[in-house]
């Protein structure tokens, strides 16, 4: 039974990804881009992600105050982890096919882009991050050490920033619209921030 418990959340995650993939070669970016993120910026968030997964998946990175415990390993961090991970994944996947043919992996504006305010967005105004953010916070609950809690901030720092370019962007392309949309929609937590 050990074993389920290691490999829980790397086929998880693994899941995650490969459906992704699937989703985003099957429909691919099916409207043409107007404006496209700089490669600077895909470069750091594809650079932080590698990190993050080397953090996560090894114990070979030589700081050892990254490996303290936070909390005794159990069951119940275990089960409470995996709950917020799955739920966190779930909710990003919703996001992403409620937004169909909008969705791109890259900050974009494209031709006829439309600004989606319901589903998950009526909840928060950027579901993907909400949902991939808190299969990180589950995943650092779980692995109850100090490299999954750097591992989550690493993630919330390049999401921050793409968010931040992306509110410009939407304020740009939807004026009015877009900022009331974001005063009465939070931005990643929903009813709070």
């Amino acid at each position: 039974m050990l074993w389920f418990y290691e490999a829980f959340f790397p086929v998880v995650w693994i899941v995650f990804l490969v459906y992704w993939q699937i989703v985003w070669a099957r429909t691919g970016d099916s409207k043409t881009v107007q404006r496209n993120e700089p490669v600077a910026s895909r470069l750091v968030r594809a650079l932080t992600f590698v990190i993050v997964i080397i953090l996560l998946s090894t114990n070979w990175v030589p700081l050892h105050w990254l490996y303290r415990q936070l909390w005794p390993v159990g069951l119940w961090s275990f089960w409470i982890g995996a709950a917020v991970t799955v739920a966190g994944l779930l909710f990003a996947v919703w996001a992403r096919v409620h937004l169909g043919s909008n969705w791109s992996r890259l900050v974009t504006i494209k031709q006829g882009h439309e600004l989606i305010t319901t589903g998950p967005y009526a909840l928060v105004r950027h579901p993907i991050y909400t949902g991939i953010l808190t299969g990180f916070l589950g995943t650092a609950i779980a692995l109850s050490e100090v490299r999954g809690f750097v591992a989550f901030v690493l993630v919330f720092a390049v999401l921050w920033a793409k968010f931040r370019m992306e509110e410009q962007w939407m304020r740009s392309q939807f004026g009015g619209t877009y900022a009331a949309y974001a005063q009465k929609t939070a931005a990643l937590v929903p009813y709070l921030f």
